[in-house]
């Protein structure tokens, strides 16, 4: 079979296409793997939810109406009842059952207090909001289960205030949990955070977990992480832990 010059030239620039890695299926699979961990985690019962928990002595609430939807939290300071809310992106605070005014400050503190501790408790459910961007970085090992890694960054719009931190998320190959998590952050001074998740329970079938927090050293890679835990490189700092998680009928 005789081949002209531009017939193998043409082969090769075809050859080179297809041995590109594409950043398309790179989006695409890890769109894939984050379906999956949502399935496991709860799917479609997050549409339809309400549940109670405790958290650091302050109680929480989230209700979800399909696109509507209401978190709050409520603290006892001295005889005062302090509750904050938030509904479909609209915040207050009342004291004793009446609104207060708040500075700017104070409100975004208050609504970034609130809508964190929300998102993490019902995590991976907010991960696929319009803000957010999933690629898929790889296969590993950490403690001896293999992981899909998924990187997961925000556009500016919609992305919040911390829309430039860098969270990735393992998720167990043949379970779909996500068994451990990391976010870089760039507010006073940034750092690294690490998250082992344990104590895992299903309510009613939505999956709820808490969370060893580790520290890890500012100039570590994320996608060493697990490598790191293994090594015992990684400091606790805290433990994330749900308690009296009650669903609300």
């Amino acid at each position: 079979m005789k081949y002209t010059i531009t017939s193998i030239a043409s082969l090769v620039f075809i050859l080179m296409i297809a041995c590109k890695p594409s950043h398309k299926t790179s989006q695409n699979q890890g769109q894939e793997w984050i379906n999956k961990a949502i399935k496991t985690h709860g799917g479609k019962l997050y549409n339809q939810s309400a549940y109670q928990f405790e958290f650091r002595g302050k109680t929480y609430q989230f209700l979800h109406q399909n696109q509507e939807f209401s978190y709050s939290v409520t603290t006892i300071k001295n005889t005062d009842t302090l509750c904050d809310v938030l509904q479909n992106n609209n915040f207050y605070r009342s004291i004793n059952g009446t609104k207060v005014v708040l500075s700017e400050k104070e409100k975004n503190s208050y609504f970034s207090s609130l809508n964190s501790v929300i998102y993490f408790a019902l995590l991976p459910y907010k991960l696929n909001d319009a803000a957010v961007r999933k690629n898929y970085i790889g296969s590993t090992y950490i403690r001896q289960q293999p992981y899909k890694t998924i990187q997961v960054t925000f556009t500016k719009e919609g992305g919040g205030e911390d829309y430039e931190d860098v969270f990735y998320y393992w998720i167990h190959s043949q379970k779909h949990t996500v068994d451990y998590l990391a976010y870089k952050y760039h507010t006073n001074g940034g750092g690294i955070r690490f998250r082992e998740a344990y104590n895992r329970r299903s309510i009613n079938g939505i999956i709820f977990q808490d969370y060893i927090n580790y520290k890890a050293d500012l100039q570590s890679k994320m996608s060493e992480l697990g490598k790191l835990l293994e090594q015992n490189k990684l400091k606790e700092v805290s433990r994330i832990e749900l308690k009296n998680i009650q669903q609300l009928h």
